[in-house]
């Protein structure tokens, strides 16, 4: 059995609002090939928790503290040539508090309605996301590397 060659450990946070059925949403500037509507999140930094890199990406990129966060789920990339492989966990809560950042580098922040999030100019695969996020049966979309994105 081959060794994994490298990995890439990545977080991302679905913020809402029940009472009036918002997310929290980042227009995020394109980046290594990577943008557009999507939910706060990043890099796990070495000698990190996943929980505590997705608490501190929000902080960055949005100014709120986030509580009581769940698991939602995994994307999973894998490059079959090297080996390499990107997991993306997802997260989500309604419990927050700070005063929002309306734009940092990343990209404009701000709240859309739940339903109105998929006519916006979503990132890359941003729509099979949405169904970890929405859907408590499933777990984990898989792709290998650049091809489409299977919800499973």
């Amino acid at each position: 059995m081959s060794a994994v060659s490298a990995s890439q450990f990545l977080n991302m946070c679905m913020i809402y609002r029940p009472e009036t059925d918002e997310v929290l949403a980042l227009d995020k500037v394109p980046k290594h090939g990577w943008g557009g509507v999507t939910f706060p999140g990043g890099h796990v930094e070495p000698g990190e928790s996943f929980l505590h890199s997705v608490i501190r990406e929000v902080k960055e990129e949005t100014g709120l503290t986030i509580h009581n966060v769940e698991y939602a789920g995994v994307i999973h990339y894998a490059q079959p040539q090297s080996q390499e492989r990107w997991l993306c966990f997802l997260y989500r809560t309604s419990d927050y508090e700070g005063t929002l950042i309306d734009q940092t580098d990343e990209g404009r922040v701000f709240w859309i309605k739940r339903d109105l999030l998929p006519t916006q100019k979503l990132a890359p695969d941003m729509d099979k996301y949405l169904e970890l996020f929405l859907n408590p049966h499933k777990q984990e979309a898989f792709a290998p590397w650049n091809q489409a994105l299977t919800v499973l």
